[in-house]
């Protein structure tokens, strides 16, 4: 594989809620290369960039909520100091999505966000949800948002298992935007799309309806996808890290223990 691994802090925030550094720590004794925060739990960007440093933790990205980019005085900045080198908005809601009377209002603020993070030698990316890949005038909607805004201003952060669960196939998605794509999120999982698949985020899915086959992710490589064709894939095109993201963990497991098998698994693609 020979990809440096990264991890969305995330996937531990309980963890890191009671004590980030120690969190910091155990990511790094597990063998991962860097870190993609969303929030930084109480702590100052200096703290976090020193601890980083001090274990030799590569800060990489943020996710950080489309709201909070929009009202958050110096908000890019922060995150510049910090040391990361894109800000990811996570997701937009329906009202901000094509088809909506505010998408023409996020195109031009997005498309300005992005200008903004360019000139600070940031990039803007988003990370895709399954719900992108419906459909308005017979285009997803995915694929409209990145048609409307130019590629200088917002790179691809596609999620290997919302791609899948979307109905689409990952390694062509990789292909489709390899010209604006350095990072992937890598998501596993079992069963298929259900209810309170959003809850965490704060979106009411309860117009979801159920299906036979419990939605649950997993660690990397002990779900659904072929992670070895994901990643031959990902090293044909642009993609430059690859980023744990396991947003519940599975049952009878702790989230660090999901974590560590993730990563052991992606490291055994090198043999």
């Amino acid at each position: 594989m020979k990809y440096p691994v990264a991890i969305q802090v995330y996937s531990l925030r309980e963890e890191a809620n009671e004590d980030f550094y120690g969190t910091l720590k155990k990511i790094k004794e597990m063998g991962y290369d860097g870190v993609e925060f969303a929030g930084l739990y109480g702590n100052s960007p200096e703290d976090v960039k020193k601890w980083c440093e001090e274990l030799s933790l590569t800060i990489i990205s943020a996710h950080v909520p489309f709201q909070d980019l929009l009202t958050k005085e110096n908000i890019l900045e922060t995150y510049k100091d910090l040391g990361c080198k894109y800000v990811v908005i996570p997701y937009i809601t329906n009202d901000y999505c094509p088809g909506n009377p505010l998408f023409p209002e996020m195109v031009e603020k997005v498309t300005a966000l992005g200008k903004k993070a360019r000139e600070l030698g940031m990039k803007l990316g988003y990370h895709n949800h399954d719900f992108e890949f419906s459909k308005y005038e017979g285009k997803y909607l995915l694929d409209i948002i990145y048609d409307s805004i130019p590629a200088e201003s917002l790179q691809t952060q596609l999620d290997s298992c919302w791609v899948t669960v979307g109905g689409e196939d990952v390694c062509k998605y990789i292909k489709k935007y390899a010209d604006r794509s350095e990072l992937l999120h890598v998501k596993d999982f079992v069963g298929r799309r259900g209810e309170n698949m959003y809850n965490l985020i704060g979106i009411d899915d309860d117009q979801k309806k159920k299906t036979d086959g419990a939605f649950e992710q997993r660690p990397v490589g002990y779900g659904v996808q072929n992670f070895k064709k994901i990643i031959d894939t990902a090293k044909e095109s642009n993609i430059k890290w690859l980023i744990v993201e396991q947003d519940n963990p599975t049952p009878g497991m702790t989230a660090l223990e999901c974590a560590k098998k993730s990563l052991d698994f992606l490291k055994s693609l090198e043999d």
